[in-house]
């Protein structure tokens, strides 16, 4: 799959490849992105998931507006302690499948939205 927003400001996923998000001539296993970069992580489990783990992204300059949290193949809830310690910092969490998470990023950022985004393996 392929997905192109050439009005989109910063990185955005391309398509899937490889069991991985494709950013440029990168694949990533699991990401942090954010308008500004895109990196590698190595994800805890969910439900060990902690705002610690998502620093990176929590303390982008501005603070995002959400935070787009890819669960993986399904949609999984996060842990309510988890969404209560980012939503206390004045950010909200969407929560979906990574794929889905990955097509709202392209078409968030290219409304300009300042968001960033966590996404677990595919």
């Amino acid at each position: 799959m392929r997905m192109d927003r050439s009005d989109a400001l910063g990185p955005i996923v391309s398509g899937f490849s490889g069991g991985g998000y494709r950013i440029d001539d990168n694949v990533y296993h699991a990401l942090l992105i954010t308008p500004q970069r895109a990196d590698g992580w190595e994800p805890p489990a969910l439900d060990a998931l902690t705002a610690d783990d998502l620093a990176p992204i929590l303390d982008l300059a501005p603070v995002p507006e959400f935070i787009l949290l890819g669960t993986g193949a399904a949609l999984i809830r996060p842990a309510p302690a988890l969404i209560h310690a980012i939503e206390t910092r004045g950010i909200g969490v969407e929560a979906m499948d990574s794929r889905a998470a990955a097509r709202a990023w392209a078409v968030l950022r290219g409304e300009g939205r300042w968001i960033a985004g966590a996404l677990y393996p595919l």
